[in-house]
């Protein structure tokens, strides 16, 4: 019997959408590597599937999400 990978054990880690406090799209990726600001979910989620390359590596958070790009500096 195969053994399942949970999403925290694989190699892909998961990058967040939410929106901030202003009400924009917000992906932040892990460690702050990626993400950035969007007009709508739709895009937000286009550009999270795209840059990570796996759709289930991504999650909506349901607190306001502000982008901090220094966390991966």
């Amino acid at each position: 019997m195969g053994q399942a990978k949970s999403i925290h054990s694989s190699r892909h880690a998961m990058c967040c959408i939410g929106r901030n406090s202003k009400g924009h799209w917000v992906v932040q990726g892990p460690q702050g590597k990626y993400g950035g600001l969007f007009v709508n979910r739709a895009a937000a989620l286009k550009f999270a599937m795209f840059e990570d390359g796996h759709p289930y590596a991504a999650v909506m958070v349901p607190y306001p999400l502000e982008l901090n790009m220094t966390a991966g500096a």
